[in-house]
Order: structure tokens, then C-alpha cells, then sequence
């Protein structure tokens, strides 16, 4: 993993956790390329920090192409809400993200940062039953993105945070490493953190994480990791067990 971050694409950012991303990308010196589906939020993304802004479908292998090209580092913050149209077709978080990791292999992109979520693959607990019966087929498709991504090639990072809220960045937070670690909820703004610092944390790469706020946490905790988490602009931070 390089710490030369020329060129970033931001995938999904017009979603919460990607504008928080903008945000905190817009005072460094890294050119950001933010990719959303949506033409009428060119100018939000820009006004929000972005320097590029690529209008495009990743569940077109072209469009994931375009998106990521001459790009050396992907924060990818996609995501589909609940609702009928997750019940069909193919959704983003598992295709959408699959055909970035592809575009991501060609382009030679030297860290791949993944939001994935408590309650996919081995955290599955990590979230209660009614809600894994409601977000099934969105938890299923990004267990194939995660798979997809550790089988790549590229280096990694999978933040899977547990229930997103709008609330203001705390800096406190639990990281779990092994599944079924951590469960609760965490603001948007301490997920984008923690999926920048990743780009330029060596002991971060090709590892996946459970995340949550100390606040939100709730149960018993179990494997707690310690990081030298570095984020540009900051002395690090510190997250204690």
C-alpha cells in the first residue's frame, strides 16, 4: 500500500456515509473523483468537496470502468435501503461492488476501501433477527462483495459498522476483528473516518472490521483490536479497548 494517494474515487457519494467522506476529503490534497447515479447531485458533490464527478451505474462494467480509471485508491460507500426493489434484480452492493472490484484489478488500484455492514458473512449475530430476515438479500449481496474483494488481488479494507446514524463523529469508537465481535450503532461520520484512515494505516490492509460507537455499543465485546489509525491532517486516532 502506497501512502502517495493521488487520486481517490469516492463510490456512493451521494449517500450519507459518501458526503461525510467528501467532507473530510475536501481540506487535503488528494484529488477526489465522487461517482453517483444521480445527474441533478453534480453540483451538491461538488459544493460538498468533490473535484470529479463521474454520473454513472456501477452495475455497468462500463460505467465502474470509467469511474475508477487513473484512480490509485476506492472508498466505496454504495448501498441499497430495504424495500421491494431489493427483492429483485440485481443490487449494487453485491454486483454494483463486484464490478468495481474488477474495474479496480485493471486500473492497478493500490487500496480498496469496502462499507460493508455488521450482520454479513461471519458477524451475522452481530445484528438482531428481525432485521437480518428484513435486509436478507442486501446482507447476501455484500457478503459476495466482500468474498469478491479478498479473492482480488487488489489490497483491502471492510469496515462493517453497525447501524448508521446521522449523529456528529464521536472519535470514540470499538473495533472488533473476527465476526461476531461488536453490535450496536455508530454515526456515519466516525465510519468515513475510519474508512480514510484505512487508506493510510499499513496494519489495515487486508483485514475486515466490525465498528461501533462506545456510546452505541451494545452486549459484551468480544476481540478488540488496537490500530495506529492515521487519517491526513490528524495525529492519529485513538481508540481504546
Amino acid at each position: 500500500m502506497s501512502n502517495e494517494i493521488e487520486r481517490l474515487l469516492v463510490a456512493g457519494a451521494s449517500g450519507g456515509t459518501g458526503r461525510e467522506l467528501l467532507r473530510r476529503l475536501r481540506d487535503t490534497d488528494i484529488t477526489v473523483r465522487a461517482m453517483t447515479r444521480s445527474r441533478e447531485k453534480e453540483r451538491t458533490l461538488s459544493e460538498d468537496g468533490a473535484d470529479e464527478v463521474i454520473v454513472g451505474d456501477l452495475l455497468d462494467p462500463a460505467d465502474a470502468s470509467r469511474a475508477v480509471a487513473d484512480c490509485n485508491g476506492v472508498l466505496c460507500a454504495v448501498g441499497s435501503s430495504p424495500g421491494l426493489h431489493a427483492l429483485m434484480g440485481d443490487l449494487v452492493d453485491g454486483t454494483g461492488v463486484e464490478n468495481l472490484v474488477h474495474a479496480a484489478v485493471a486500473a492497478d488500484v493500490e487500496h480498496f476501501v469496502f462499507e460493508s455492514s455488521i450482520g454479513v458473512g461471519d458477524s451475522r449475530e452481530g445484528i438482531p433477527a428481525p432485521f437480518r430476515f428484513l435486509l436478507w438479500r442486501v446482507l447476501n449481496a455484500k457478503n459476495h462483495a466482500e468474498s469478491v474483494l479478498r479473492t482480488s488481488g487488489v489490497p483491502y479494507t471492510i469496515i462493517r459498522p453497525g447501524g448508521l446514524t446521522n449523529a456528529p463523529a464521536t472519535g470514540d469508537v470499538l473495533v472488533g476483528e473476527g465476526g461476531e465481535t461488536v453490535s450496536g450503532s455508530i454515526p456515519r461520520a466516525d465510519v468515513a473516518r475510519l474508512m480514510l484512515a484505512s487508506l493510510f494505516t499499513p496494519e489495515a490492509e487486508n483485514r475486515t472490521f466490525e465498528v461501533v460507537s462506545r456510546d452505541g455499543h451494545r452486549g459484551t465485546s468480544r476481540g478488540l483490536v488496537e490500530l495506529d489509525w492515521n487519517v491526513p491532517g490528524e495525529k492519529g486516532i485513538e481508540i481504546e479497548e
